[in-house]
């Protein structure tokens, strides 16, 4: 029996968020039986955690689709957070800081407690944005997408391929009324980007109404078995860094919000911020609330 403990991430309140099981004791899962699990839930991600390989650390955390394991995920590592904080006793009080050890490196994590069943994590990529090869047409693209390449932004902010341990293909868009039109026809994903370095496509849009630093954003991945995730936060993470290097000031701070999930019912929040010095990105950190939802055993 594996004690389990499932939350939603980046939401203040329940059913919201996207879902995510934690297994804080992962040691005696047999290896074969980690992606059996992970479909079992049928989530976006489940991570399984192990003791840190340096004792300096908090956890060593492996993470899985339905596809198969991944290196980096911006809500498993909040959620793992508030999980470790919130039910393991991890925290030597109400906040604090975890060093958790992932395939992409150490991801260090700012906890906070804020009630029995919440908590607030903001992490700080191991590895700062790589921009990757050039994307496909706005033609080619739009059509993937079910829209109209006038629905694609051009310009500076053309899309483009950025990975922060995990590579996305980042396109934004026009307008919200684009945003909730976009279908990937996956025909022609195949075609096009199913072999390409950021096959993972992560759309935007500004939503004027909530402010100038806000967007609203959606994400499709049909080659890890995610037709679209609720909420993305190593693509929001990609995002705020690929902002942050078209920001014109070589020197600063830079914040935006995105809300993610809004066509799928499951409203999300996250906060990307990131610093510039000497016109070079220096830091990417993603922020969100997650909250309780139920604890477990699995029968193996």
């Amino acid at each position: 029996m594996s004690r389990f403990i499932t939350l939603d991430v980046f939401t203040a309140t329940p059913f919201g968020g996207n879902q995510l099981a934690v297994f804080p004791d992962a040691a005696g899962i047999p290896e074969a039986s980690l992606l059996p699990i992970t479909r079992e839930f049928n989530f976006s991600e489940v991570t399984f955690c192990y003791p840190a390989e340096d004792p300096a650390h908090t956890r060593r955390v492996r993470i899985f689709t339905p596809g198969g394991e991944i290196p980096f995920a911006g809500h498993p590592v909040v959620g793992t957070a508030a999980a470790l904080a919130l039910c393991e006793g991890a925290l030597d009080g109400q906040s604090g800081k975890f060093r958790l050890e992932l395939g992409v490196g150490v991801v260090p994590v700012d906890v906070r407690i804020e009630g029995e069943a919440r908590a607030w994590a903001e992490l700080s990529v191991a590895k700062l944005p790589e921009v990757g090869p050039q994307t496909p047409t706005i033609n080619t693209l739009s059509e993937i997408l079910s829209l109209e390449p006038a629905d694609l932004v051009g310009g500076a902010l053309s899309p483009q391929a950025v990975s922060c341990g995990y590579p996305f293909l980042l396109v934004p868009l026009k307008s919200l009324a684009a945003l909730a039109r976009a279908r990937v026809k996956v025909d022609r994903w195949e075609q096009t980007l199913k072999r390409f370095w950021a096959p993972e496509i992560f759309v935007a849009a500004r939503d004027p109404e909530q402010g100038e630093h806000h967007w609203r954003a959606r994400m499709f991945a049909p080659g890890i078995n995610i037709p679209e995730d609720p909420a993305t936060g190593s693509a929001v993470a990609c995002f705020g860094g690929w902002l942050a290097m078209k920001e014109a000031k070589a020197e600063g701070a830079f914040a935006w919000s995105v809300d993610q999930g809004i066509e799928m019912g499951r409203p999300s929040r996250l906060d990307v911020s990131a610093t510039k010095s000497g016109g070079a990105v220096t830091a990417v950190r993603v922020a969100g609330r997650a909250v309780l939802m139920g604890e477990g055993r699995l029968r193996l």
